[in-house]
């Protein structure tokens, strides 16, 4: 198991590397810190003088990749990549360009307010997704069945941006049962997280209910699902016991791969009410045109990514022990 785990780990390091040179190259190169200081200090009457001052102070006067001004080592270590972008390796994510904040101390405190929504809305997205998903599969077929399906695929082309808006209207400002946006801290953040939590879970749960209810419909269609059938076990027993264990490997795969969302938040809803995380912080960065912290998302999203997929392989051992030895 321990060789398994530490195997993944080593093939997630070359990832890591690409996708920190990756990161680069878009934000050197394919955005270059003249586009940058021109964004910054305005597109509109901007000296070359001003220009090459902001990229001076704030660390990119220095060439991207390779620095042949300089003799030995100081020709990779005297550049833009090794300073910005090395690193964030080992999480050093700099400070921003616009306020100087130190990023990473900044994560860390926004990082609770995204727990605080991911966190529910995950929880509670999942286990009602996985238990509506059952009972279309138990009552296969039927009316009920046929119905499920049809509204959970009305569900899924809906915009999310419908349900947000459609619950701050009618449970914000018509019913007033919660605040439409806001954020407090402590036992009185629950009233700020009761309407973007129940938004997440109802957008989310057409997609979730009809990817576990075909899940499992596959399932309940193999040899030893008959098997237990043919030995007189309940309908109602060979999908919960049976298929449900059977089926975990598709199941963890969705959970798992979702994980690193948590911490990175969601965009969209911290937007729109006004929750402080990580998402909103992405938003607030772009329109700021900060490209430190833009950069520095990016790339911890990245690596958030890698770490789900690594939990997800070593999920799989769990359910499944012959993943060991692949």
């Amino acid at each position: 198991m321990l060789t398994y785990i530490i195997r993944r780990i080593l093939y997630a390091v070359p990832i890591v590397i690409g996708v920190n040179v990756l990161t680069a190259l878009l934000f050197f190169y394919v955005n270059t810190p003249d586009d940058m200081a021109r964004k910054i200090l305005g597109e509109k009457n901007v000296t070359p003088a001003a220009i090459e001052n902001w990229k001076k102070d704030h660390g990119y006067g220095l060439p991207a990749f390779l620095n042949t001004k300089e003799a030995g080592l100081a020709t990779v270590t005297q550049t833009i990549f090794y300073q910005k972008s090395v690193p964030l390796l080992w999480l050093d994510f700099g400070r921003s360009d616009r306020n100087n904040i130190d990023i990473g101390r900044e994560i860390g405190r926004r990082m609770w307010a995204s727990l605080a929504i991911s966190l529910p809305m995950f929880t509670f997205g999942v286990f009602i997704d996985l238990f509506f998903a059952m009972m279309l599969a138990y009552y296969r077929g039927t009316y009920l069945d046929i119905s499920g399906v049809v509204f959970c695929v009305i569900m899924m082309s809906v915009s999310t941006l419908f349900y947000i808006i459609g619950g701050q209207f009618i449970l914000g400002k018509l019913l007033k049962l919660f605040p439409i946006s806001g954020y407090d801290t402590g036992v009185y953040s629950f009233k700020f997280l009761v309407l973007p939590v129940a938004v997440g879970v109802i957008s989310g749960a057409g997609i979730g209910i009809r990817f576990y209810r075909t899940v499992f419909l596959e399932e309940i269609n193999k040899d030893y699902i008959r098997t237990a059938r043919a030995k007189g076990l309940s309908e109602a027993k060979v999908l919960f016991k049976h298929a449900l264990k059977n089926a975990m490997i598709p199941v963890l795969t969705n959970v798992v791969v979702s994980i690193p969302f948590l911490f990175y938040g969601s965009l969209i809803m911290e937007s729109f009410f006004s929750i402080p995380g990580l998402g909103n912080f992405t938003i607030d960065a772009i329109q700021a045109q900060d490209f430190a912290i833009v950069r520095s998302m990016v790339y911890m999203g990245s690596i958030l990514y890698i770490v789900g997929l690594i939990l997800t392989d070593i999920s799989y051992t769990l359910v499944d022990p012959r993943v060991l030895f692949e």
